[in-house]
């Protein structure tokens, strides 16, 4: 057999989108994502190409066993951007479900491991 012929029925991936918004749970949730796809739980995803409709991105979120977003605050910023892109039946995480609020939740390891383990925990 031909090293060019592979195999491409591995499974789809998980993919994770995050707020990397400018304020302290935005820095938490982008953190919690990268945290995630190092740790092989998902994998963090470009949200600008869901904002941009950038359609390989778009195929790509279409084509993933699930998919999880990241909300630093109750704005939904990443749940609406899935949303207005035709995205629907998501995980969603919002980091002040776990306690944490804007403008008094430093970006420190403690909270980064604690969305993490929440965002792993929605995606299965």
């Amino acid at each position: 057999m031909s090293e060019n012929n592979v195999c491409a029925c591995g499974a789809a991936p998980k993919l994770v989108f995050a707020c990397s918004g400018a304020a302290d749970v935005g820095a938490v949730a982008d953190q919690a994502a990268r945290k995630m796809t190092r740790d092989g739980t998902g994998k963090m995803f470009c949200l600008a190409g869901i904002g941009g409709r950038v359609s390989g991105i778009m195929a790509t979120t279409a084509a993933a066993s699930k998919v999880l977003a990241i909300d630093g605050c109750p704005l939904n910023c990443v749940k609406l951007t899935l949303e207005q892109a035709g995205f629907s039946g998501f995980e969603h995480l919002q980091l002040a479900d776990l306690g944490m609020e804007k403008g008094k939740t430093p970006m420190t390891p403690e909270a980064v491991e604690k969305a993490a383990a929440a965002g792993a925990s929605k995606l299965g």
